[in-house]
């Protein structure tokens, strides 16, 4: 079956009938047009117990309304906050524009966000857990806007996201629109056990800042999948997922734009993060990655540090498996980045495709160890633009062709075609990591990619 990325995610967006009806499951509460609750604020978020549910209902203009999360559910009875489509089938939005905190919410840190998780004074602060926030759009969290909090009028940080987890645990992100923000979305150090899963999340930035990403995340375990990562806002040169976790999951996401499409570097507030076995392995499988004309930075994937301090750097192995790679740069694209001579990549079944043409491409530009295993390359492709050091092991495995053989490349469709030289081409992966991480939407070689 041909690869479905990112189907309508319609399913659950229902509308809930009454509110403060209680059950063994919790209470819900109904918010929007027709409903019990007419805002945001009338919601009693200090008191949000296991298995409540906030329903968000749909209306023509956006709820300029922000909140914090510092409350705690369980793994049987969550507490959820669900957006339900409005007339048009759209997502609630929650724009922080001119946004409001209700009176009964102290918390700070609230320039840095629509949505908080984690640290507050009311409710009292303790570390949120079992929460899921699907279905919603979250907007505009970025100068030169402003909200009304408890300094009254303030302006956002730059460094702002529409949602922000400074603190918390198994903490389930689905379906949610995250945009024109500083971060579209952002996690500190403190959290453990974060999906992010079905989300679009794009046009976030700041004008001439490399400092604010579409994501920015420090975490034990974190799996990224089904997502759709757009370009970032105009002039904005950060990077689309960059990312300093231990336990980092990238799965069957869509990554286009960006300076780098991923810049996964060390966790340099967290000797925790570092210490963890799991912050040695980090997988990436399934995606489609699209590095446009407009990054500055020539590489796709950085991997290793950015702190300056090497002694904290990842040092293990990167895991690059069925992923489809497609620059459409017309000057030099670099696969891969490697800060160190004791980081490594294990690249399987990928299919890499250059516009430009193979001699634009290079696999590396420095230090480190890159392993390839029967991954489909232009013709032409170079191991390094001029750069001393790396290793490159595997090469003569590779499959390299003048086209890969896409259903309609310029029109975003990278599906194998009938008679592309990659179909069918794929090896088998090792049994510890097809075990570990299946792969559910890819074939053949590389990721089937589509639309």
């Amino acid at each position: 079956m041909p690869l479905r990325l990112f189907p309508a995610r319609r399913a659950g967006i229902l509308a809930f009938g009454v509110a403060l009806v209680s059950s063994a499951h919790g209470v819900e509460y109904t918010v929007g047009p027709g409903q019990p609750l007419t805002a945001l604020a009338e919601v009693p978020w200090e008191k949000l117990a296991p298995g409540d549910v906030v329903a968000i209902h749909g209306r023509a203009e956006p709820y300029r309304e922000k909140f914090v999360l510092c409350v705690r559910g369980t793994a049987e009875r969550p507490i959820t906050i669900r957006g339900v489509a409005g007339p048009d089938g759209a997502r609630p939005v929650l724009d922080g524009r001119d946004a409001i905190t209700p009176k009964t919410l102290d918390y700070w840190g609230g320039e840095r966000s629509v949505i908080k998780i984690g640290g507050a004074n009311k409710p009292a602060d303790t570390q949120p857990a079992h929460l899921v926030i699907e279905n919603l759009d979250v907007r505009s969290a970025r100068p030169p806007f402003t909200f009304t909090g408890r300094k009254g009028v303030q302006l956002y940080a730059q460094n702002a996201s529409a949602i922000f987890i400074e603190k918390g645990e198994r903490i389930t992100i689905r379906n949610c629109a995250l945009h024109d923000s500083g971060n579209g979305f952002f996690a500190s150090k403190a959290s453990r056990d974060l999906l992010i899963d079905g989300c679009q999340i794009s046009d976030n930035g700041i004008e001439n800042d490399i400092y604010e990403h579409n994501s920015y995340t420090e975490a034990l375990g974190i799996v990224f999948q089904n997502n759709r990562f757009g370009p970032l806002r105009a002039r904005c040169p950060g990077n689309n997922l960059k990312d300093r976790s231990a336990g980092l999951v990238v799965r069957d996401n869509w990554i286009e734009g960006g300076n780098r499409a991923l810049d996964l570097v060390d966790a340099d507030g967290s000797p925790e993060l570092r210490d963890a076995p799991a912050y040695r392995a980090t997988w990436v499988y399934g995606n489609v990655l699209i590095k446009l004309d407009d990054a500055p930075n020539n590489q796709v994937v950085h991997y290793g540090g950015d702190s300056g301090k090497p002694e904290w750097y990842r040092k293990g192995t990167l895991h690059f498996f069925h992923n489809t790679v497609v620059s459409r740069r017309t000057r030099r694209t670099t696969l891969f980045g490697l800060s160190t001579d004791d980081e490594r990549v294990e690249a399987r079944n990928n299919i890499i495709w250059n516009r430009a043409g193979g001699a634009q491409l290079a696999i590396c530009d420095g230090p480190g160890h890159i392993a390839l295993g029967t991954n489909w390359l232009p013709r032409g492709w170079v191991k390094t633009h001029g750069f001393t050091g790396g290793d490159i092991t595997g090469a003569e495995t590779s499959l390299t062709g003048d086209a890969p053989g896409f259903t309609d490349e310029p029109h975003d469709d990278f599906r194998l075609a009938p008679g592309s030289p990659a179909l069918g081409s794929a090896a088998a992966l090792p049994r510890e990591i097809a075990t570990a991480h299946p792969v559910k939407n890819a074939r053949d070689l590389g990721a089937a990619g589509g639309k």
